[in-house]
């Protein structure tokens, strides 16, 4: 099983730091249902800007973790310099 790490922006430009095993459900989950995380539901519409692939939940957490420690800027610079 694969695992994500993503970056959605909000409609107030915020950004929200995700993991999940299936990004087009999670995603979907934001925008549409109430499982969608509080954070989101109040700053809908949200858009994918950027994911990266795990092979496991571990490497996956910390990774999201690591995203969430860093400034704006950073997080910028990470979904621009996307390949």
């Amino acid at each position: 099983m694969l695992f994500f790490v993503y970056i959605l922006e909000c409609s107030d430009k915020s950004f929200y730091i995700g993991c999940t095993n299936n990004l087009e459900k999670r995603i979907k989950q934001h925008n549409e249902s109430k499982w969608g995380a509080h954070y989101t539901k109040i700053r809908r519409p949200v858009f994918l800007k950027y994911s990266e692939i795990f092979d496991n939940l571990k490497d996956a957490r910390k990774r999201e973790a690591e995203i969430k420690g860093w400034r704006r800027e950073k997080k910028i610079n990470l979904i621009k310099n996307q390949n």
